[in-house]
């Protein structure tokens, strides 16, 4: 081959692009704040894509059992993750607990703490307003707060007064606005919204602990998509999740 030859086939080589994996993630919307930070950080180090689609774990399970294309599943529980599971759309030895979470009481804009247990009138602290809530029968939020009121015997006095909103963060948005004076969410919520207050923390044995599972699915087939599972663990990831009130169980 000539010089010149050579030179148009480097030219050539030199100027077509490497293409860049792009990893599609459904998650848990809770995670929203600090996993953004961490795809964020993760695309800039290896010039992937990461595309997110944020809902409650119940929708996302239900998409992907209908053939949605996800590679990476990351749940708020455990049992929603084991639905994909049992429809074979996991690679079972990829799972592994990725974060735990606490569960608490929020206000509207300043209010004074109170202490969460069996005495607690909460009906006098809605003095009328709804209590948001993600759906108590489907979405993990929910579903923790609906076992927490119950256990602490709390649920019959306030059930007729929930506003229930498809996923946690819609239920957050609710307290921040002020169309509900109170809500359940998680720890990790409150920190990323300065319009509500804390008020008071649920007790952890007031329901099952709160566990965020995350897999490949088995339409994972990039090998980025195995390199922002692990990357998620990874001690960058750990700090930003830390920040925003989430537990590293990893």
């Amino acid at each position: 081959m000539s010089r010149l030859a050579l030179a148009s086939v480097l030219a050539l080589t030199a100027a077509t692009p490497v293409l860049a994996d792009e990893v599609v993630v459904f998650a848990a919307a809770s995670l929203k704040t600090a996993l953004d930070q961490v795809a964020a950080d993760w695309q800039a180090a290896t010039g992937n894509t990461v595309t997110i689609s944020y809902a409650g774990s119940n929708t996302l399970a239900q998409q992907i059992i209908q053939g949605a294309p996800a590679d990476v599943f990351i749940s708020a529980a455990e049992n929603w993750m084991d639905a994909v599971a049992a429809e074979g759309l996991i690679v079972p030895d990829t799972r592994v607990d990725l974060l735990g979470n606490t569960l608490v009481l929020v206000a509207h804009g300043q209010a004074a703490p109170v202490q969460i247990n069996a005495a607690l009138d909460l009906p006098a602290l809605l003095d009328g307003g709804k209590l948001a809530m993600a759906m108590v029968d489907s979405v993990p939020a929910g579903q923790y707060g609906k076992a927490a009121l119950q256990n602490l015997g709390l649920w019959h006095a306030v059930q007729a007064d929930v506003a229930q909103s498809e996923n946690v963060r819609a239920a957050l948005a609710l307290v921040a606005t002020g169309e509900a004076p109170l809500g359940i969410v998680y720890a990790s919520d409150a920190i990323a919204e300065p319009g509500v207050t804390v008020i008071g923390t649920f007790p952890a044995e007031s329901h099952k602990p709160i566990t965020y599972p995350a897999a490949l699915t088995t339409t994972a087939a990039d090998p980025a998509d195995a390199d922002f599972l692990k990357a998620l663990s990874d001690s960058a990831a750990d700090a930003k999740f830390a920040a925003q009130g989430f537990v590293l169980l990893n």
